[in-house]
């Protein structure tokens, strides 16, 4: 029977990527990482510095064993760790996941003085008084009048939106852009629903319809806007 092979190594444009099996042992794999690092040192004659990219499959490392991978890798002086993949999701990082995906219902009054943040998506049932402050990992809807300050996106998503029934915010922040109001608004005895959303690295405000094509994607409520 002809031996698998437990590591594979490919050259890339980018340097080198090794694919480490995920069904022997670590122990095992150490041995033919090893060996196949021995034999190719040969191969890269006096390149220095040569990346290397290593991907795990479903195998899970811990932190030590990740150190030694690294350690036997970048003994080989031309060689510098990039990265080390897995396709394995720790219970810490499936739970940071959710909490920054899962959509938060509040019914409430954000008063002056209240700040209201949420890890993912906010609905807000109620008013954003001026003063009042909402923050969100992700978007922010507000069945309501936002009169006070919303920040969408807190965490570096630009593709973040704020949308209100009334958009009379006196600040209004996407990741790290801010968007001042206005002087005065105009009145209207009737407003659409409008939303705030990020284009060229600005913040621009427009009817709720247009996210239809700008974001296709943006709610997980089923049937999207």
């Amino acid at each position: 029977m002809k031996k698998k092979h437990l590591v594979t190594i490919k050259g890339t444009k980018n340097g080198l990527s090794l694919h480490l099996n995920d069904n022997c042992s670590f122990e095992e794999l150490k041995q033919e990482l090893a060996s196949k690092l021995s034999e190719s040192s040969g191969m890269h004659g006096d390149r220095t510095d040569i990346t290397v990219n290593v991907e795990l499959g479903y195998r899970y490392l811990t932190a030590d064993q990740q150190e030694e991978i690294t350690s036997l890798i970048q003994s080989k002086k031309n060689l510098s760790v990039h990265s080390i993949n897995s396709m394995i999701v720790t219970k810490q990082e499936a739970e940071k996941w959710a909490s920054e995906n899962e959509l938060v219902s509040v019914t409430s009054i954000v008063r002056s003085g209240q700040i209201l943040e949420v890890p993912g998506d906010l609905l807000l049932i109620g008013d954003v008084n001026p003063g009042g402050k909402v923050v969100a990992g992700g978007n922010i809807f507000i069945m309501g009048q936002l009169k006070g300050v919303a920040h969408a996106g807190c965490n570096g998503n630009d593709q973040a939106i704020v949308a209100a029934s009334v958009m009379r915010p006196t600040q209004l922040r996407i990741s790290s852009l801010i968007n001042r109001a206005p002087d005065h608004y105009p009145e209207k005895e009737k407003r659409d629903m409008e939303c705030a959303y990020v284009d060229n690295s600005v913040i621009l405000i427009d009817r709720l319809q247009v996210l239809t094509h700008l974001r296709p994607n943006l709610t997980k409520l089923e049937g999207g806007l």
